[in-house]
């Protein structure tokens, strides 16, 4: 992994543990509502990480289609 795709990795990742620490901390609803957020938000930073290495593969194939 390159030094922007560590950052934007984690750039994404504090976001995403703030916001669940945040309604965690602000929720007054039961467990379940809590473990609803907190799985969403897991299932959407693992697709964001996914799409992410993948559209970073096409841009690496193709700066080396550009170079040979």
């Amino acid at each position: 992994m390159t030094k922007q795709t560590k950052v934007l990795t984690g750039l994404l990742a504090g976001v995403a543990l703030g916001t669940v620490v945040a309604l965690v901390i602000s929720s007054k609803k039961d467990g379940k509502f809590k473990e609803k957020v907190s799985d969403w938000l897991c299932d959407l930073l693992e697709g964001s990480k996914d799409k992410f290495a993948k559209t970073m593969s096409k841009a690496k194939d193709e700066v080396t289609k550009m170079h040979s």
